[in-house]
């Protein structure tokens, strides 16, 4: 195994500060020991009979059951968002946009709730939740609140009206974040949903229903149904359904666009971000913007900058800076909020992640990895990067969804650039130089659909995001983010 054998420097992989634990509270969720469907404003047991246990990727020990969504619940769902469709579609689009702003309100009221389950379902930092997840759900069903009673004005001289029943099927990685994402401009251009949430991490949309009830949601007009790979398959394909948005992999992605011929379909799917930095850089900076844009999440962000491209004259000074800053990071309890680095979201992921870490080495990569003990129960990976990758490496090319960093060097702007495309994906970029001009400039040869200067994965309500080539294709977002869920005319 081809391991880093250069020596710290002094004081490098030891805390300089002795953290006391600094926990969130897990009583502040009240979990069910048992979750049904809803279902027409209802929880409605699964047509089966048949749960499935949500697991703490922290500790390893079950969270709550969930019901296992099968054809009939998928229809059962789909029927009652057609029958809510005339109502909430008639309605002013001020009324839908007093909704969406008690949702958003709601939210913010229940932050704290909310913020503590989405790191406890899915292993996340509760500092991430809190400051990051939630803040942005009840940001997008402000934003879109706002658009509600103005589609006319999002398309001048053209006539909009709503597509009809849309299914959402939405990713481990941000959970509520990504119901946000999806439900927030649906229900402001006046559709009705099916929300079908990922099998690791259903808890937080689940009290989303309890947040629809509290704000006085029309019945069916979103109903969420819970399960597998299987529920998400029927959902897509139902014929009572006119508009699919999923969020996912690449793989998953393909088969969904296969699956729901004749629908209108927006992808938003895997990415292998390019970090960009140049000899001109900040360098303590760039280091802030490298760990943010790999370790936030664990890694499990399909954003990610998980290729760092460094030109050649600075890499020695960056790469030991990088070390000294990842050595500090604290991995652990995602509750406490001391946290940098939380569980990986399951047993399942972890493996994925250990298997590229093995093709690295094999393939002749050097490994380098914090220096944090790992806890004994839980699924648990340390912040990772490999030097000596080449352009033909798995590890630069393919998505690892974990927090493993692949460096490249280079030379000049034109190879960095010619790097940074080459490769299937085309969802994100960051750039770090003190030059405005070389930003535009590299700015318009990146095949990305998201560009980030100086700073990196920072996320606003207004502004669209997706992405090119195998990273799926439509926006979510800003205004462009209507117009996924309207027939434009």
């Amino acid at each position: 195994m081809a391991t880093s054998t250069e020596p710290k420097a002094p004081g490098i992989g030891v805390p300089t500060w002795d953290y006391v634990a600094a926990p969130e509270a897990r009583t502040i969720v009240q979990l069910a020991d048992r979750y049904d469907h809803y279902i027409g404003g209802e929880w409605v047991p699964p047509s089966s009979g048949k749960y499935f246990a949500t697991i703490d990727p922290s500790s390893e020990g079950v969270l709550s059951e969930v019901a296992l969504g099968e054809e009939a619940d998928v229809g059962a769902a789909v029927h009652a968002a057609r029958v809510a469709l005339p109502g909430w579609s008639a309605l002013p689009g001020a009324e839908r946009g007093k909704a969406l702003f008690r949702i958003a309100r709601i939210l913010q009221e229940r932050s704290r709730e909310f913020a503590v389950l989405e790191s406890m379902d899915g292993g996340k930092p509760i500092r991430e939740s809190r400051d990051v997840d939630i803040p942005l759900a009840a940001a997008h069903f402000f934003y879109y609140a706002g658009w509600a009673d103005k589609l006319e004005y999002a398309f001048p001289g053209r006539s909009v009206r709503p597509l009809g029943v849309a299914a959402q099927v939405i990713p481990w990685n941000f959970p509520l974040l990504m119901a946000a994402w999806k439900l927030a401009p649906a229900l402001a251009c006046g559709n009705t949903c099916v929300l079908k949430p990922a099998e690791t991490t259903p808890l937080t949309a689940l009290l989303l229903a309890d947040v629809l009830r509290q704000a006085g949601l029309q019945p069916g007009v979103v109903n969420i149904v819970t399960g597998d790979g299987g529920t998400g398959a029927g959902l897509v394909r139902h014929p009572g359904v006119d508009k699919v948005a999923f969020t996912g992999s690449t793989a998953v992605g393909k088969e969904i666009y296969r699956r729901a011929a004749g629908k209108r379909v927006t992808l938003e799917l895997g990415g292998k971000a390019a970090n960009i930095v140049f000899e001109d850089a900040a360098l303590d900076q760039a280091v802030e913007g490298i760990v943010n844009g790999i370790y936030f999440n664990q890694g499990h962000v399909c954003c990610a900058g998980s290729r760092l491209l460094v030109q050649e004259s600075v890499a020695e000074s960056l790469l030991r800076k990088l070390r000294h800053r990842m050595d500090h990071l604290i991995l652990g309890d995602p509750l406490d909020k001391n946290t940098d680095v939380g569980a990986i979201n399951s047993r399942e992921q972890l493996s994925r992640i250990q298997e590229y870490q093995a093709v690295g080495v094999a393939e002749g990569a050097e490994i380098y990895q914090a220096s944090c003990a790992l806890p004994e129960k839980g699924y648990w990976y340390p912040p990772t990067f490999f030097t000596g990758v080449s352009q033909s490496h798995r590890l630069a090319q393919e998505e690892i969804f974990g927090p493993v960093l692949a460096v490249i060097t280079f030379r000049t702007p034109e190879e960095a650039v010619e790097k940074a495309n080459n490769t299937p994906y085309g969802l994100s970029a960051g750039i770090w130089t003190d030059k405005g001009s070389k930003i535009f400039k590299m700015l318009g040869k990146m095949r990305a659909g998201v560009v980030w200067a100086n700073t990196f994965n920072k996320f606003d309500p207004t502004s669209p995001f997706g992405g090119y080539k195998e990273s799926g294709f439509g926006r979510e977002g800003g205004r462009h983010g209507l117009a996924a869920y309207l027939d434009v005319r």
